[in-house]
């Protein structure tokens, strides 16, 4: 499984942004990509477009719809990834869904994975049960799964916990995708049964935005992770948008250092 995920929480709380692959353009995503580095990610979350991404809510669905239009493909994401790894050293995630993962064909798109240098997929999708769909072809590339735990997993959060790797994605509220006011799930009884079973790190998304969120949330996990209020504010400023985003990465950075 992939080292380099295992070092982006080795210095202390991680940042883990996330961008919807192509969103306003394929270049724009590599700038993204060295840039968000530049500002402090330890780790950075791709999304590949998908007509139909369950787990996201609307400001995240239009990005894919945006990305989609703009001509973003699996192949065109791989190759700016590709471009963009040139540069870029810290650890690169895809998340994606199971059918887009059959339909390029799994074996090929994990060695597209590995020549791109991509170190995990991260898909909400993929229930523990069926993890086996793709867990051999992952294994034999390399490729970690990264395994997502919800409010709701309960009983299932150890059982979960016990057979993850690279990261565990905690879920820290019900629904889809989306900046919240306040998050009030008890966050940390989750990541208190994760420790009970393994010493996988793990990370909280879902709903984060502020850089106070995002302190609180690095105090009771490993490192935090933000979507939508990135996406929102590539959709806002479209070409001008790096700079911008550069910037924030760097604040929340440094609200999760400050754990």
């Amino acid at each position: 499984m992939s080292d380099r995920i295992a070092k982006a929480f080795d210095h202390g709380k991680a940042f883990i942004p996330f961008i919807a692959g192509g969103d306003t353009s394929l270049e724009v995503t590599r700038q993204l990509l060295i840039a968000m580095e530049e500002a402090g990610a330890d780790l950075i979350e791709i999304g590949l477009p998908f007509s139909d991404p369950i787990a996201e809510g609307v400001v995240i669905q239009q990005a894919n719809e945006r990305a989609l239009a703009a001509g973003c493909t699996t192949d065109k994401l791989f190759d700016i990834v590709k471009e963009a790894r040139k540069t870029v050293e810290i650890p690169l995630v895809i998340l994606t869904y199971i059918n887009p993962i059959f339909t390029y064909g799994k074996e090929k798109f994990m060695k597209r994975c590995v020549e791109c240098g991509i170190d995990g997929l991260i898909v909400p999708d993929l229930p523990l049960e069926e993890k086996g769909e793709i867990q051999q072809v992952c294994r034999e590339y390399g490729i970690s799964i990264i395994s997502l735990i919800a409010p709701t997993s309960k009983e299932r959060i150890k059982a979960i916990a016990r057979e993850a790797e690279g990261f565990i994605y905690v879920i820290s509220s019900l629904g889809v995708t989306g900046v919240r006011k306040e998050i009030t799930t008890d966050v940390a009884e989750m990541t208190d049964m994760v420790r009970q079973v393994t010493e996988v790190p793990c990370a909280v998304g879902f709903g984060i935005s502020t850089p106070e969120q995002a302190e609180y949330m690095a105090s009771v996990s490993d490192g935090a992770i933000v979507g939508s209020a990135i996406v929102r504010l590539i959709e806002q400023y479209g070409e001008e948008c790096v700079p911008v985003v550069s910037d924030y990465v760097r604040k929340m950075k440094a609200a999760v250092k400050r754990v």
